[in-house]
Formats: C-alpha cells, structure tokens, sequence
C-alpha cells in the first residue's frame, strides 16, 4: 500500500474548495473560484483556476449531483468568479513534481469527467454551456470543449489556447487534440498553428476557426449566455417538476487489505498482488413501479451498486498500483438481477432511472479503461445474469466452473437484453458485439438462449466464457492462470490489454483515451518534459528547456 495519502473520490458541496453551484430554474451554473492553497498534495499552488485531481473530484461529484439532485435543470453554464481568468488548465507545477503514474492517472480521470459531459448530453438530455470569460488555456480550453457550446468573452485579451507543445514539451491530455478536430472540426493547418501558438487565438478569428461557437462583447456577455442557456434548454427532455434524489454518503469501511460497501468488497491479497472483488446482487424486495423506485432514493439497489463500484474503481486504480490483477465474483439470485433489469428496461424514459442507467454505463467504462488484468471467476452461488454479466464481458478472461455431477450446485449464467446494448462501451458497441465482432451469428445464438440460465459447457459453447474447466481442475488451471499473469510485465499487460479490449470501430472518446495510453505516456517519460532541463521540469524558473533533438 501507498505510504502517500489515500485519495478519497468521495466529496459534497459543503466541503467544495473550488466550485460553487448556483440554480435558476432550468439553468445550473458551476463557478470555477479554484483556492490556490487548497490543492490536494502539497508543492503548488493553483493558481489563475489551475487544477489538479481534487478540482476534477470536485466537479464529478458536482455534475452527478447536477444529474441526480436537480431534475429541473437543462442546461448547465461553466464559467469563472475569477476577474479576465476562465481556467489555466492543469496545475504544471502539480505536473512537476508527480510521478508518472499520478500524472496518467490524473489525466485518466479527468477524461473520464470530460467525457461524462458529453454522455449526459447526448443520453440524458443535459446541455453543457462553457461561458468563458477571460483566459482559457490548456485543460481549461479542454473543459470548455467538452461542453456542448463555447460563448468566449471578446474583451481584446480573453483567448482559447492549447499550448502544451510549446510551453511544456507534452501534448492536451484531456482531448484537446482530438476534440479540436473529431468534434469541432478545425482545419487541421488551422489547429496545428493554433497548437504551437502559447497565445492562443481570441475573439472573432476563434470563432471563425470553429474554437468557439460563439462570442460576445462584456457588456452583451452575461446577456447572451442566459439567452443560450435557455435555448438549449429547451432541447432537453428532463422534467420541470419532478423531485431530485439526494446523494447520500457512502456506507464505507476501508482497511489496510480491503475497502467493503454494502453491496462491494474488494479484499487485497498483496503477497499475491491480486484484488479480489465480491458483487452482491439485489435481495429483499424491490420497487418495481416509478413512484416506488423515487421513494427509494439513494437507497435503491441499482444506484447504491453504480455508486459503490465506481468510488471501488476510483479508489483501486489510484491506491492501490501494485495490484495489478482484479479478480470479480458475484454473489446472489440471478433472478432478482433479472427482475432489477426488467424495471430498469420498463422504466428506461423516467428520468431517474435513465440516470441511474448512465451512471452504470460510466462505472462498467471506467473498467474497460483500467490499467489492470481483469478476471472473473463464476463459481457456485455467483449470479452473472443481465447487468452482472457486464462484469463478466468486462473482463479479460472468464473462468466458468463445471460440476456434471451436481446440476444443482453448477454456476449459471444469463444473457438478457440489457447487454445488447443498454451500457455501451466508448465505441459505441455492447460489450457483447466487442466480442463478436458484431458477427451476427454468434449475436443471434446468444439471442435465441436469451434469459436462460447457462451452465459452464453452455455457456463455454456459445463462446460467453473464456474456459469451463471441471472441479478437478477448477483450481489448478485458475492458479496457474493467474499467478501467470501476476508475473508479467504490467507495461506490456497495459498495452496489450488496450488493443485487445477496443477492438471495435474507432470513436472520438477511444481516441481520446488511446491517443493518452500511446502519446501521453510515452511523452510524459521522455526527458525533453520531465527530465532535468525538460520543459514540466523548468517551467517558471526562467530557465530554457534542453531539448534532445533525434526524431523518435
């Protein structure tokens, strides 16, 4: 375990020391006023709304909240209490001083928070509005493009920039890059100057590039930023009336060798450097009509699980990096995870639950892109059905348990038609269709066994499952498997697992996240940014950075 501080993904507004969330009728507006002594490891200081990795936990506590708490907003406007300052983008000074891990890990994050604007707008109706009134740079400008529109500030000096090329000799890690050209669609001779530029480019020639979509002279800004905040409101579909769910604080215990929530227990073995990981699926009687699933609030079963995974996820990757290999298991009734995702189906148009949907289709993301080896192991009692399957097609591999001789014993599985497309992956594809490659016949076969409990040669024979080894051999072949695995290089175990898990059709999103896994890790090791004289190394020091100058 770390010797470093834990870092906790659970936060509330009460506790926030950089954003401040303000409502009006169906306009929500999230106020960047980052503290500069507030950052989360000591050494800098966040200055002109620079950020680090408590401002972004900040923000995706703030944004489910948004989701969740208030209903009646439509539109949420970014902006900033600081005077001519929208946000500088990543601390560098943060950058400086973190080691390679942390800085991947921070950019990880921060994609993931970025992303879950854009799936909000796109699946639940909620507009983003980047109102940016004074210098935006970097991961500031990259915020803002996450946003559905960019309203920029023409005051003369306000500009959009991405000058990490040539201020600091690495590349946008939240998606500038890709934003810029897969969603903006700037001329790539247009972005490359505008790249190389640390001035970056302001008022109507930014808009005329396409880096924003709209700007306004300061005594017409606020005025024209209410005015699109109300119109693209009026593209939403969330509901005016209806009573936001509080999101409670976690039920949590976190030991030195394991973190346990209600329905989550991750238990560490360190020797082994493996995590094992126990899902327990809904039990008890369960809403199944709209006003009984409002009156459970946090405390629904769905959104207690989504809530609990994701802080797991979080909480391991950041944590915990010497456990390379996470090894999921379930417990429970198949059949009350198919009662759960027949509610979740019938009830998929009701506000709540559309958002307890999309935070479950963020959380099963989050394990497609974690650096980890992930194996799941189904053995008698485990309930892999529907929504807990998505676990299962997560992994890398999957071990199905055998018992021929004990039917009543013997694990089952079961398809439904939730994983045919209800949590889709960044591409876009179920994680059924990752599998297949979309082949239709391998998809109908699936079908026609749809909801039926699948034992291991079943499951092993429709190709659901990795191996189907029998009791005799069930824990030789899954020790080998995985003290095997355990024992490889986790560089080369984090690229191959990247490749392997998007197979499917390239989307922004896995752009975003592959051009960070290929650039920005190789870039963050070279010594042109992080060595002595590297750039990140010598920035605000008046010194010039030593470049090497061989192409690589």
């Amino acid at each position: 375990m770390s010797t470093t501080p834990r870092v906790d993904y659970q936060t509330d507004p009460s506790q926030y020391k950089h954003w401040t969330l303000k409502f009006e009728g169906p306009v929500a507006t999230l106020v960047a006023d980052f503290d500069e002594n507030a950052g989360l490891r000591p050494g800098y200081k966040l200055k002109l709304n620079s950020y680090d990795l408590g401002v972004d936990i900040e923000l995706n506590d703030a944004v489910n909240r948004i989701r969740f708490e208030h209903p009646e907003v439509r539109t949420v406007v970014v902006t900033s209490a600081k005077d001519k300052v929208f946000c500088s983008g990543a601390n560098i000074f943060m950058l400086g001083v973190s080691s390679h891990a942390w800085k991947v890990n921070f950019c990880k994050f921060t994609n993931e928070t970025r992303n879950g604007l854009e799936d909000s707008s796109q699946h639940s109706g909620l507009k983003f509005l980047a109102a940016v009134n004074g210098a935006c740079a970097g991961g500031g400008y990259e915020l803002a493009l996450a946003c559905d529109e960019i309203i920029l500030v023409d005051d003369r000096s306000s500009a959009v920039s991405l000058p990490e090329v040539p201020l600091l000799g690495v590349l946008p890690g939240t998606g500038g890059l890709t934003r810029v050209t897969d969603k903006r669609k700037v001329r790539h001779d247009l972005a490359d100057v505008f790249c190389t530029t640390t001035e970056g480019v302001r008022g109507q020639k930014a808009k005329d590039w396409r880096l924003v979509d709209d700007i306004a002279k300061p005594a017409q800004f606020a005025a024209k930023v209410q005015e699109r905040a109300l119109e693209l409101a009026q593209l939403s579909d969330r509901p005016a009336g209806a009573k936001g769910v509080a999101l409670t604080p976690l039920a949590r215990t976190i030991d030195e060798n394991a973190l346990r929530y209600p329905n989550v227990t991750v238990e560490i073995d360190r020797a082994k450097r493996t995590a094992t990981w126990t899902v327990k699926g809904p039990a008890g009687a369960q809403p199944s009509d709209a006003a009984g699933i409002e009156a459970a609030g946090a405390a629904w079963y769905p959104l207690a699980l989504a809530r609990e995974l994701e802080d797991a996820i979080l909480s391991m990757r950041t944590n915990e990096l010497d456990i390379g290999t996470w090894l999921f298991k379930t417990e429970g009734d198949a059949a009350a995870v198919q009662a759960m995702d027949a509610v979740l189906l019938a009830h998929q148009d009701h506000w709540f639950v559309r958002e307890t949907i999309g935070l479950l289709r963020r959380t099963f993301s989050r394990l497609d892109v974690s650096s980890r080896s992930l194996f799941a192991l189904i053995e008698p009692g485990s309930c892999f059905a529907g929504t807990f399957l998505e676990l299962a097609l997560a992994c890398d591999r999957s071990y199905m348990l055998a018992l021929p001789d004990d039917a009543a014993r013997a694990p089952r599985i079961a398809a439904g038609e939730v994983n045919f497309g209800l949590y889709p992956m960044a591409t876009g594809q179920s994680r059924l269709g990752r599998r297949f490659y979309d082949e239709q016949p391998a998809l109908d076969a699936v079908r026609a066994r749809l909801g039926q409990p699948l034992d291991a040669d079943a499951a092993f024979a429709l190709g659901l499952v990795t191996s189907n080894p029998d009791d005799i051999d069930w824990a030789d072949e899954t020790r080998i498997a995985i003290e095997e695995r355990v024992s490889m290089s986790p560089d080369a175990l984090t690229g191959m697992e990247a490749n392997l898990r998007f197979n499917g059709p390239e989307t922004m999103w896995t752009r975003v996240f592959g051009r960070l896994t290929a650039w920005q890790n190789w870039i963050f090791q070279r010594p042109n940014a992080v060595g002595d004289k590297g750039a990140l190394k010598v920035y605000g020091k008046g010194d010039k950075a030593q470049f090497d100058w061989n192409r690589v």
